[in-house]
């Protein structure tokens, strides 16, 4: 299997690790910190030459309980920052729900759409189809402002699945190439505790989809639950769900600590190359 992104392309018998740039004032455990333009390139930078194969810049925090960003200034945010990185000569993804942003992003050379709604936005499918661009399908319950207020299900593993097989089969009715697509749980996004464990759990159920599964555990707040671990002291927690997922089936790490998790996939791959 492989994932198609633009003028890139990965071989998803090996990791990939995705490198987060949050150019917000108020992300959970990054914001203010890359909010300059310069800063945000240059911490961009350092991922890549830390190993990170994709930067992944957003504008808007998508943590529990936060509102929504006006789309200017979600784009005053992003669209300068993406250019830089591109300019580089790097696989840029934009994190934003926004078919606007998005255009915008890809016109700048952005190369992925990393959407958390999964194409809520109408006209998101066509820009992306239009473009060629890689595109990241999210499983969210409700919006960032109440996801997290007493998420229910009945089965999270078969309705997440569900969902991201439709969503997946929508994206490629519209016009996306299906080699384009991958597939996130979304982890912390409108479920608790006992639910992020249990799709972490099948793992290889959710690979078995057959698009490239992208996991984002970094930092989460599970892990205070789960490990008793500040936001700023999660690394180890991190790993040991990157290299747990790895093994089962997954592709594409979405992390904070972008040297830490080339070492684990490093291994990882070591490993699975032998199977």
């Amino acid at each position: 299997m492989i994932w198609r992104c633009g003028a890139f392309t990965f071989d998803c018998t090996r990791s990939v690790v995705m490198g987060v740039v949050n150019v917000t004032p108020d992300s959970f455990s990054d914001g203010g910190l890359w909010t300059d333009p310069d800063a945000a390139v240059a911490h961009g930078l350092e991922l890549v030459a830390a190993g990170a194969a994709i930067v992944d810049v957003g504008g808007e925090s998508t943590r529990p309980g936060a509102d929504p960003v006006e789309p200017a200034e979600e784009l005053d945010r992003v669209v300068p920052v993406v250019a830089r990185l591109a300019d580089a000569g790097l696989c840029v993804s934009v994190d934003t729900r926004r078919a606007l942003v998005a255009a915008a992003a890809l016109d700048a050379g952005a190369s992925v759409v990393n959407d958390v709604s999964a194409g809520a936005d109408p006209a998101m499918f066509a820009t992306v189809g239009a473009a060629g661009s890689g595109l990241v399908l999210m499983h969210m319950k409700g919006e960032p402002r109440d996801m997290q207020v007493a998420p229910h299900y009945d089965d999270v593993v078969r309705e997440v699945s569900g969902f991201l097989t439709a969503r997946t089969d929508a994206a490629v009715a519209a016009g996306v190439d299906r080699d384009a697509i991958a597939i996130d749980p979304g982890f912390g996004f409108g479920k608790t505790i006992g639910h992020n464990l249990e799709l972490l759990a099948a793992t290889d159920r959710l690979a078995a989809l057959g698009r490239p599964l992208v996991i984002g555990t970094s930092r989460k707040s599970m892990f205070a639950a789960v490990a008793d671990v500040d936001v700023h002291e999660r690394v180890e927690a991190t790993l040991a769900t990157t290299v747990w997922t790895l093994l089962g089936g997954a592709t594409v790490v979405r992390v904070h600590d972008v040297e830490e998790a080339v070492q684990a996939c490093a291994v990882v791959d070591g490993v699975r190359a032998l199977w």
